[in-house]
């Protein structure tokens, strides 16, 4: 028998999970059927691999062996075939734009950008609530741009495998609808907002641990979030259901006021990222060019951001856009 992948990964599962009843739980495998194969791993191989007693399974000094050249083999396989599907999926000779986000202002501004300078370059856009799994299709090579957002200073996902590139820092408005006792103010502290229901939008990120935070920090807990799409959220503000928060370049709908909250206590950083070795990498700087018009014009099209911004421009403030 001749020694193939899975047999490897036999072999480290087991010793992953310290016996053959966990490994072959792990594996979705009869436990005898496990038996028998490791069986004939080790017959294959010259001797035992592992140490097989009440207490479990421990590798055998071939075992170990073994297993350190496994340790090497299987995740060169695996960056071997992601690696094969990006190239797989590059573009021949011509731009080709796919572009992943999630939900929010820039994303139709950066395609807007791209197709004026571009205009017969394919392009394609994907969205997504997680930016885990935007990422992980830039990883792959089924997306080449990804145009996210992190809380405050909080790194994005997969650090190790893609480059990113802060396309701008926002703070993070409160929404209320026109009627609202508040919808007037020049800016609003959260302690003001104690009282009230709230919706947000989901994520995978660490906003709403930094919302739960930020509230405790001025005394209350929010009794009511519901969790919903941005046309609900929107909705719920609008008849005055609850309010909501949003980055500062949203654009409030008709019905509905935006105002910043006082000292800033929630942050958001537009991020846009791309994989290195990709073909992407190549047109990156000049899409990160367009990603960064397209925040500029997005955060002028709230009036209340563009009086944010200019105030904080005044000497002895500090500014967060940029």
């Amino acid at each position: 028998m001749e020694l193939e992948l899975r047999h490897l990964k036999i072999i480290r599962a087991i010793a992953d999970a310290g016996s053959l009843t966990r490994a072959a739980t792990a594996l979705g495998l009869a436990q005898s059927a496990l038996s028998g194969q490791l069986k004939r791993i080790e017959r294959s191989l010259g001797g035992p691999l592992f140490d097989r007693d009440r207490g479990g399974a421990r590798p055998t000094p071939l075992g170990e062996l073994v297993l350190d050249r496994a340790r090497v083999l299987l995740p060169a396989i695996h960056e071997l075939q992601d690696d094969a599907v990006r190239f797989a999926n590059a573009w021949e000779g011509i731009p080709r734009f796919r572009l992943g986000g999630t939900h929010g202002p820039l994303l139709g501004g950066l395609v807007d950008r791209i197709a004026a300078v571009h205009p017969s370059a394919p392009l394609s856009t994907y969205t997504a609530w997680s930016v885990a799994e935007i990422s992980d299709l830039v990883t792959e090579g089924r997306l080449d741009y990804a145009l996210v957002g992190c809380c405050g200073d909080s790194p994005p996902p997969a650090t190790e495998r893609l480059t990113w590139r802060t396309v701008g820092r926002d703070p993070v408005f409160v929404m209320l609808p026109e009627g609202h006792r508040l919808a007037g103010e020049r800016e609003l502290s959260l302690r003001e907002l104690g009282g009230e229901s709230w919706a947000c939008v989901p994520g995978d990120g660490c906003f709403g641990d930094c919302f739960s935070a930020a509230c405790a920090r001025a005394g209350f807990t929010p009794q009511t979030v519901y969790e919903t799409d941005t046309a609900s959220l929107v909705h719920l503000v609008e008849v005055g259901r609850a309010i909501g928060l949003c980055r500062a370049t949203f654009a409030p709908a008709p019905g509905i006021v935006t105002v910043p909250l006082r000292g800033t206590p929630l942050r958001w950083r537009h991020l846009l990222g791309w994989h290195p070795g990709s073909p992407a990498a190549g047109t990156a700087p000049a899409v990160l060019l367009h990603a960064r018009q397209a925040h500029d014009e997005a955060a002028h099209r709230n009036p209340r951001y563009a009086e944010w911004l200019a105030r904080e421009a005044q000497p002895g403030r500090a500014e967060a856009h940029g």
